[in-house]
């Protein structure tokens, strides 16, 4: 799809008539109240939070620095699970459906009585205290959420990492955190084989690698009656056993707003992840009240969020802001396409799921596949759709909103990041036509402008997205660097830039274009550039690498690797294939470049700063563009010739 085709969409979808009158008023009275009165507004949203005691100041904001509802007590397990017990207590909280077929259906006592005895061991087994960190490496089986709010209920900063990562950035993110303890699982299921997370983490661990690492608390998952590795310098426990011993009650701890609740890492322009911060009472204010409100939620829905919970996406969209709602959620193990490609309708049409938030990956991968994939199913029971991770063409939208939602159920295509904590933008059907590929307006409370850079001169109008006005769930720094929180977010504009380019039209829709720095989306993943081009020079045949994103029907965008050999080494398929395997050992799967050319050089300028926007324009079959501060200008015919015959 070109940027031409993206920006000229002029089609709007009435779908008001499917949201009922009294949540239309609601949507419109939040509007009034946010514009009449930003500050009064968040502080409405705050108090459908339970609080130990309430704030005394509802923001302080010195640039780039927030703190909201200061002096404000709360817990975010407390609202998510004890809060619910006296009403709820017997409803469905989750839903789990393994790969295999078979399903768990967890209600908010039994849920409670999970995290209440983790949260039990985790503080007189482990002397885990307020503000220790925990890695999380699991599955998606329900003791990953367990453990993700038995570390809340306890004041413990828990930092969960996707089990598709490697051993390397496993390490990585434990020894930046510093964490105390690792909670993962003997291995999971995907597409029918075992991934072994156990050899990961001996391998993560081995050489004594995370010196501030105690512990290390396994689920027996895959092979319940095997013995756990020893890990030498670590102390290994059985999560089974430890979990089954009688818990010492605890109420939940009592944090302060500003108190940290999670440190997730996402990527950055740099090799090195960053960690977010996130703190309690802004968090949780935003994560409930957007949830509550872009997904139309009403004690009935069942809710599918597709995301693992290793992303941001899982923790707000799947955990905090559903469960905070009393929702009940549905968690799946598996991947879309295995045992065969009709699997998650099969899942809708068996929990009878009345809102699902997927990815335009996933999505494009539908319509791919084949409408009769689907029509063995019945998928009535849905009533709303969503999309995130990347901005969706209007062609995956509208066969969204015809096949699967058959013209009834509106799409929320929304807009957000790691750092941002929830949903920025969407259009909420109550309040303006729907517009395919377009994420829409800011929500109530949110202030965002699509600015252009001219020099010093920055101008309202279009080119690049920035949010001009703090919000309560905005992340409160990178996790011990300061300096590179200050430059990554605030240095390229007075306010927050998020990275992303977009434009407005002339009714205020805003579509997002996509990354404007050296961060791909692949898939709906952030993966820097550095990052693999760090993993590629690991090989010893490797001089050299420069790392591109190129268009990808299915992904969005997927990963085109141009590389230089040492002397002495030859291009083949098995040198290649060596290269990827290299990436994935050091990142993971995710990271694997789609595409590798070996070239005897790599366009640079005088000062020898790789021209990764030549190569871009190449590999997308378009001109080099300007090569005139090129020192070494005959390389790019070579390489055009190359692409030529890709």
């Amino acid at each position: 799809m070109s940027l031409e085709t993206l920006l000229n969409e002029a089609r709007l979808i009435d779908m008001s008539a499917s949201i009922e009158t009294d949540r239309s008023t609601t949507i419109a009275a939040y509007f009034k109240r946010a514009q009449e009165d930003r500050l009064g507004f968040w502080e409405d949203r705050a108090r459908e939070l339970h609080w130990f005691k309430e704030w005394d100041k509802t923001l302080s904001w010195n640039k780039p620095h927030a703190k909201w509802f200061e002096g404000g007590k709360l817990n975010a397990a407390y609202n998510c699970l004890d809060l619910h017990l006296e009403k709820y207590g017997t409803k469905t909280a989750m839903i789990w459906e393994s790969e295999d077929g078979t399903s768990q259906h967890l209600s908010y006592e039994d849920l409670h009585h999970r995290v209440v005895a983790l949260a039990s061991q985790l503080k007189e087994k482990f002397g885990i205290q307020k503000g220790d960190r925990v890695t999380i490496y699991m599955p998606m089986v329900p003791e990953l959420a367990v453990a993700v709010l038995a570390c809340a209920r306890i004041g413990a900063v828990h930092s969960v990492v996707f089990a598709g990562f490697s051993a390397t950035s496993l390490r990585d993110r434990i020894q930046d955190s510093d964490s105390k303890l690792l909670i993962s699982a003997d291995g999971g299921y995907r597409r029918g084989a075992v991934v072994p997370l156990q050899a990961i983490v001996t391998e993560a661990l081995s050489n004594n690698s995370c010196p501030k690492l105690d512990d290390v608390l396994v689920y027996r998952y895959i092979s319940p009656k095997e013995p756990l590795a020893d890990l030498g310098d670590y102390q290994v426990h059985d999560y089974l056993e430890t979990v089954s011993e009688n818990p010492v009650h605890h109420d939940a701890e009592v944090m302060d707003s500003e108190d940290p609740l999670f440190i997730l890492y996402t990527s950055g322009t740099t090799g090195k992840p960053k960690g977010i911060v996130h703190t309690t009472g802004g968090y949780m204010t935003h994560a409930k009240y957007s949830a509550r409100t872009v997904f139309d939620l009403t004690p009935n829905d069942v809710y599918w969020c597709t995301a693992d919970v290793g992303w941001i996406t899982g923790h707000t969209y799947m955990l905090y802001g559903l469960l905070s709602n009393a929702a009940t959620i549905v968690m799946y193990e598996g991947t879309p396409d295995f045992p065969n490609q009709s699997r998650f309708w099969e899942i809708i049409d068996k929990h009878q799921v009345s809102i699902f938030y997927t990815a335009p990956t996933a999505i494009r991968c539908f319509m791919k596949w084949g409408d009769d994939k689907i029509s063995d199913y019945d998928l009535s029971s849905l009533r709303l759709l969503g999309t995130v991770g990347e901005p969706i063409n209007p062609e995956a939208w509208m066969w969204y909103y015809s096949v699967i939602g058959k013209e009834r159920c509106p799409i929320v295509d929304t807009w957000w990041q790691t750092e941002t904590g929830g949903i920025m933008m969407t259009t909420l059907p109550s309040h303006k036509p729907l517009k395919p590929g377009s994420a829409g307006f800011a929500l109530p409370g949110i202030s965002a402008q699509i600015v252009t850079v001219d020099g010093d001169a920055v101008s309202v109008g279009g080119g690049l997205l920035t949010l001009t006005e703090p919000w309560p769930s905005m992340l409160r720094g990178v996790w011990g660097d300061e300096n590179r929180f200050i430059e990554t977010y605030w240095s390229t504009l007075d306010t927050y830039f998020a990275g992303d380019g977009a434009s407005i039209d002339a009714n205020g829709y805003i579509t997002v274009l996509g990354r404007i720095d050296d961060v791909l989306n692949v898939a709906g993943h952030r993966i820097g550039t550095m990052e693999v081009e760090s993993a590629i020079i690991e090989h010893p045949a490797v001089a050299e690498s420069a790392v591109v994103g190129i268009p990808d029907d299915l992904k969005g965008q997927a990963i085109m690797a141009f590389v230089m050999l040492k002397g002495g080494f030859e291009e083949s398929e098995a040198l290649i294939s060596e290269i990827r395997q290299v990436v994935s050992d050091s990142i993971g799967p995710i990271a694997k470049p789609k595409m590798i050319m070996i070239t005897p050089d790599l366009p640079k300028t005088r000062s020898g700063k790789i021209m990764r926007r030549i190569l871009k324009n190449l590999a997308c079959g378009d001109s080099a563009g300007d090569v005139t501060t090129l020192g070494n200008p005959d390389c790019v015919k070579e390489i055009e010739a190359k692409c030529q015959t890709l």
